[in-house]
């Protein structure tokens, strides 16, 4: 399996946008209302907020690829594009989403140990995300892959206020890849 992760150019907002609605609404349609998702994809993944998000320095968006085939995408955000209040030290994983057509294949494993790869680089001592308290296979995937609930957090779809859990993975070296335990 040929698996390659890039780099989003800002000439790929069209590609990121009909990404991002579609794995969203294959996530998370069966769980609100039609009016609330349509809201949430309208504000969040609209041009002008994606381009506007693209040209930040303090995020970076990727792709991954199976086959040369578009399977998912990754935001990171560092400093103050975090969009809760981090550390410093603190490398946040906004979005991580893999086409339904392509879980089960170990590519959000890829995903976690590139941003992982990324945080050390950027000399981060964390890793943290927000996962919806009631997606029980992302955070079973998520505490496998080293993350503790460390706190929680508002996710607003439309007009529904949901709750997120906020997981953190603290790096323990940041160039050997060791975990503090």
């Amino acid at each position: 399996m040929v698996v390659k992760i890039e780099g989003v150019k800002q000439t790929e907002v069209e590609k990121l946008k009909a990404i991002s609605e579609t794995t969203f609404a294959e996530t998370f349609a069966k769980d609100n209302t039609p009016e609330d998702l349509a809201a949430f994809l309208e504000q969040n993944y609209n041009y002008s907020q994606l381009e506007k998000e693209l040209a930040n320095k303090n995020s970076f968006f990727y792709f991954i690829y199976q086959q040369n085939e578009l399977a998912g995408y990754l935001k990171l955000n560092i400093n103050e594009a975090q969009s809760e209040d981090g550390t410093k030290e603190a490398l946040e994983i906004e979005r991580i989403y893999i086409l339904n057509a392509f879980k089960g294949q170990g590519l959000g494993k890829q995903f976690i140990t590139f941003a992982e790869k990324t945080a050390r680089e950027k000399n981060k001592s964390e890793i943290w995300l927000g996962v919806w308290e009631h997606n029980p296979s992302a955070i079973a995937f998520y505490k496998k892959m080293d993350f503790v609930k460390t706190g929680q957090h508002i996710f607003t779809i439309g007009c529904d206020d949901q709750t997120d859990w906020i997981m953190t993975k603290i790096l323990n070296d940041k160039n050997s890849g060791g975990l503090l335990k």
